[in-house]
């Protein structure tokens, strides 16, 4: 039975994702890129919004990682892979060692029924849905010049300046990630009296 909730959970929210696609391209006309490029917003939206509200954490460091993803995809369709590759080094791989360590460290990882900042949610929802209307405001009153093609940047000399002249320092900071996931893993597996104790 979870089985099968699993699954309509997943077809729900593909068809979240893949819905402003479909307008996009039914509505507008868009090519593939546009269909993609609108899928991958929404699901980096989605993905932002479950990071903020769901009680678990690990879901939620699950539900960052997801989102940066999505931005990096977006970045690979706008014919910028450098900062897409960015986007995934320094996000995805150093930020979510970072969580991956507030996870380790955190002893109850279900978040209380009410949280303390969840008090100002009233007050931010309004200010979040007042500066939504001004940017859609903003974005449809301006006189956009016609669009250009995009224009792809040269990934060769970035990936030989790194891998050639820069590869020791590259290989160190992997080695540094390494360790920290190791030293987090250790510090989680301590029995609980082991923690408490300081040093003799």
């Amino acid at each position: 039975m979870r089985a099968w909730l699993y699954l309509i959970g997943g077809l729900i929210a593909f068809g979240v994702v893949a819905t402003p696609g479909l307008a996009v391209m039914l509505l507008f006309g868009g090519d593939a890129a546009d269909i993609l490029l609108a899928s991958l917003a929404t699901l980096m939206l989605v993905s932002a919004i479950a990071v903020v509200t769901m009680r678990d954490i690990i879901r939620c460091g699950l539900a960052m990682i997801v989102s940066f993803l999505a931005l990096a995809g977006i970045y690979v369709i706008l014919r910028a892979p450098i900062v897409a590759a960015a986007q995934v080094i320094i996000y995805i791989g150093a930020i979510s060692v970072l969580i991956l360590f507030a996870i380790m460290l955190t002893q109850d990882k279900v978040a209380p029924a009410r949280l303390v900042f969840q008090t100002q949610a009233l007050p931010a929802g309004i200010a979040a849905i007042v500066l939504a209307v001004l940017v859609a405001l903003a974005a449809v009153g301006t006189d956009w010049p016609g669009a250009v093609d995009r224009i792809g940047i040269a990934t060769v000399e970035v990936a030989q300046l790194l891998f050639d002249e820069y590869l020791l320092p590259f290989e160190v900071v992997s080695v540094l990630l390494l360790a920290a996931v190791v030293g987090g893993v250790f510090l989680a597996k301590r029995e609980p009296s082991q923690r408490d104790e300081g040093p003799i």
